[in-house]
């Protein structure tokens, strides 16, 4: 079985009159562009260690199968706002696993739509805790709720945000958190 060892948040955007070509030019500067990507769904492993972009792309070798949670968003609509942000929640007890979020938005600044993938991400872990709090509160509210109950070490988040350039080509902004895997045979437990 793969179970990811390793997990880094890294960003992008790239711009071009092709919609294809921008989202190549966002996986250039995000770092993961000679990569083969597989989307999954968003689940923190247990004991994986969340490290920097730099030590993560130097553990990866082109043209491998690399899995990871992308929030992807683009325009070709001259002066709209666009981002994307992975949010992330980590348990305490590093044997549970916590959440990564995606989210893209529409006229959001970068720390608003942060902050929405941060307590997203945040709300998922919560309510697998049993954590109780109002969903309606503010999200600084809610991280009292989170660090009091002593049961959410860390939350995060990483957002690219771009803007539709005046002439009509496209933008794409992408935020990603990569996965960097171990293989582990049947009943092997992570290292």
């Amino acid at each position: 079985m793969l179970v990811p060892k390793y997990i880094y948040l890294t960003k992008g955007k790239g711009e071009h009159k092709e919609k294809l070509a921008s989202f190549e030019l966002a996986l250039r500067a995000a770092g993961i562009a000679s990569q083969n990507l597989v989307h999954v769904s968003s689940i923190f492993p247990p004991d994986c260690q969340l490290i920097n972009r730099q030590k993560g792309e130097a553990m990866l070798v082109p043209g491998q199968i690399l899995f990871c949670v992308m929030a992807r968003n683009e325009t070709n609509e001259p002066h709209r706002l666009i981002s994307s942000s992975i949010g992330l929640a980590l348990p305490t007890d590093h044997k549970l696993h916590g959440y990564l979020s995606e989210h893209k938005g529409y006229g959001q600044t970068a720390k608003v739509s942060g902050d929405y993938a941060e307590d997203l991400a945040a709300e998922m872990l919560a309510s697998t805790l049993g954590i109780d709090f109002d969903v309606d509160q503010s999200w600084d509210e809610k991280k009292q709720v989170f660090r009091m109950s002593g049961q959410i070490v860390k939350t995060s988040e990483i957002t690219q945000t771009a803007m539709g350039p005046k002439d009509g080509k496209w933008v794409t902004a992408v935020s990603a958190a990569v996965m960097i895997m171990e293989w582990l045979e049947e009943g092997e437990a992570p290292k």
